[in-house]
């Protein structure tokens, strides 16, 4: 493991990003305090947006699109009535993860961590409580990215 090159020419940089990602997330936390699953895969969004806001994965429309698929598909395989056997509750999951993909580069709303929605919501299942956490940190972090996007570089 060895230090980024371009780490002390832009040391600030890192730091006010990755200040505007924990700011993000604290304020998301704060609302969804109760959702740890969602709370996961929005990690993984702040990540995308603060650290690689030019990456195609950024766009506000991949990070809602991506995130409202994987909650909607994750919800809707949710409902199998034999998760409590194990080989079922795998195929179940891996076909929730596997779909949610497909329809995301088909949709061309791709954001990998939207995946993560989907299990996260085949795991826990639909609740108004997990719509609204969705809803409101998928929003919350398109917003903001978009709005600090030109004060933004690629750490990566």
């Amino acid at each position: 493991m060895k230090i980024d090159p371009n780490f002390p020419s832009y040391w600030k940089q890192y730091i006010i990003q990755s200040s505007f990602a924990a700011f993000t997330v604290f304020i998301i936390t704060l609302i969804l305090y109760d959702n740890p699953v969602i709370i996961a895969s929005i990690g993984a969004t702040a990540f995308i947006v603060f650290a690689m806001p030019n990456n195609i994965a950024a766009d506000p429309k991949r990070i809602i699109g991506g995130h409202f698929l994987g909650f909607f598909i994750g919800s809707c395989f949710a409902v199998f009535p034999f998760m409590h056997i194990v080989i079922f509750k795998a195929i179940w999951f891996s076909l929730s993860v596997g779909i949610t993909i497909l329809l995301m580069v088909v949709l061309d709303v791709e954001h990998p961590p939207a995946a993560g929605t989907a299990l996260g919501m085949t795991l826990i299942a639909y609740s108004s409580t997990s719509a609204t956490a969705i809803l409101i940190s998928v929003l919350c972090l398109a917003v903001i990215g978009h709005i600090v996007k030109p004060f933004l570089k690629d750490l990566i």
